[in-house]
């Protein structure tokens, strides 16, 4: 538990740091976003030091630190709105399209990797595989608007893009979860050929059991372990991958939010927003390995 929490220390810290060097890294001076290019530059000064962006950079990240360490993820430079506020609101839209994009994943990538593996070697098979590797080579910021063009656009079945519609989630959900189903048709696929062939797969059919159930509860719960490591990491994916999804479909979640503070230079938001991203990423590892356990007592017993 102690080197676990120290792991999640390190990983937190190496985050912020390298996000806060990254982001005055970035062209341009936030001072002048806000100031425009002809204000004066007593002024310009003026603002910078209310900011504190006058100081040097160890001083602005050791107070960033500070604050952080007390819960205060400090404000927007641009809109002095308090960012914890932000979080609140932007957050919730991208958890739930998130976990709809999975939940789309799972849906069709689950049922088509366990055909593939039945249909093996066939030209189901090969069909499935082509299919799979071309929709996950296929980048959001394309499926996207192809998406758009044709669902929104030509047909008029959902809205282009906006939170107003209870339907505006589905294309940007069906966009993340497109690319997550063809990885996870694959492993699912490969997991279940590796299990298919043993002894207590024969046993059981030998026994007369239906091959329904020999294939959902004896093979796939022993394939379940790759599937898992697959979601655990691809739910990071999601994560990144919303970033430009909910950029392309106006969605307001904190992808977006990301975006917009890079564009006006508002350091504080970008921190939060990586940080926020970051967090998520290591919980969602953390509840993976409680699913290793739960679905496989090997693991349990061994832990």
């Amino acid at each position: 538990m102690v080197k676990q929490f120290a792991n999640f220390v390190i990983v937190v810290f190496g985050v912020l740091l390298l996000t806060f060097l990254l982001v005055h890294m970035v062209p341009g001076d936030p001072v002048e976003v806000m100031l425009g290019e002809s204000a004066a530059p007593a002024d310009r000064e003026s603002l910078r030091a209310e900011l504190g962006l006058s100081q040097p950079l160890y001083q602005q990240f050791g107070s960033y630190l500070s604050k952080l360490s007390q819960g205060d993820l400090g404000k927007s430079i641009h809109t002095q709105t308090p960012i914890i506020e932000l979080i609140k609101q932007r957050y919730p839209a991208t958890l739930k399209l998130t976990f709809l994009a999975l939940i789309i994943g799972l849906l069709i990538g689950v049922p088509v990797g366990i055909y593939a593996a039945l249909k093996n070697n066939q030209w189901q098979d090969w069909m499935v595989m082509l299919v799979s590797v071309r929709l996950s080579s296929m980048p959001a910021f394309w499926l996207g608007p192809m998406l758009m063009l044709v669902f929104a656009v030509w047909l008029g079945w959902f809205p282009v893009s906006g939170m107003e519609s209870p339907t505006s989630i589905i294309l940007p959900a069906v966009t993340l979860g497109i690319g997550l189903s063809a990885i996870l048709s694959r492993m699912t696929r490969t997991s279940l050929l590796e299990v298919l062939h043993d002894d207590y797969i024969r046993t059981a059919r030998a026994k007369g059991v239906s091959e329904y159930r020999v294939i959902i509860r004896h093979a796939l719960r022993a394939a379940l372990l790759p599937i898992i490591t697959i979601v655990g990491l691809q739910m990071g994916s999601l994560l990144a991958g919303a970033v430009i999804t909910e950029t392309i479909f106006s969605w307001d979640g904190i992808g977006r939010l990301l975006v917009e503070s890079i564009e006006k230079r508002d350091y504080p938001v970008t921190q939060a927003c990586v940080l926020i991203i970051a967090l998520s990423y290591v919980l969602v590892n953390r509840a993976t390995d409680i699913a290793y356990r739960l679905a496989d007592p090997r693991v349990r017993f061994a832990a």
